[in-house]
C-alpha cells in the first residue's frame, strides 16, 4: 500500500510539469499558425483578389497572354458563359474561345514582348 501511495505522490508533480509543458506547446502552435498565415495564406489571398480584379476588368481589344502562353487580342466577351474570344492571328483572323480564368495577364505597351520567331 505504501508503494502505491509513494508512486502516486511522485507522479503528481510530474503531471503538473506535463501540463505546464502542454500550455507552452499550445502557445508555440498558435505562433506557428500565425507565422504560416502571414507568410503563406495572406499573400495568396491578396494575389487571388488582384487576379479576380484583373479578370473582371477585361475589355474588348485588350492584348492578353493566356496561362498556356498564347498571345492575342480579346475580340468579344461572353459574360453569361464566362468565356472570352481571343484573336491570335490578325492576318488569318484565327479566333479561339478561352475561359476567362485562362487569361494570365493583360499586356500594357511596356509589358508587350515580341515572342521569339
Amino acid at each position: 500500500m505504501q508503494y502505491i501511495l509513494l508512486q502516486a505522490a511522485q507522479a503528481a508533480p510530474a503531471a503538473g510539469q506535463q501540463q505546464a509543458g502542454g500550455g507552452s506547446m499550445l502557445i508555440m502552435m498558435i505562433i506557428m499558425f500565425a507565422i504560416l498565415y502571414f507568410l503563406m495564406i495572406r499573400p495568396q489571398q491578396k494575389r487571388q483578389k488582384e487576379m479576380q480584379k484583373m479578370l473582371d476588368a477585361l475589355q474588348v481589344n485588350d492584348k492578353v497572354v493566356t496561362t498556356s502562353g498564347i498571345y492575342g487580342r480579346i475580340v468579344s466577351i461572353k459574360p453569361d458563359k464566362n468565356i472570352v474570344v481571343i484573336e491570335i492571328d490578325d492576318t488569318n483572323k484565327v479566333r479561339v474561345d478561352f475561359q476567362r480564368s485562362a487569361v494570365a495577364a493583360v499586356l500594357t505597351p511596356e509589358k508587350i514582348e515580341t515572342p521569339a520567331s
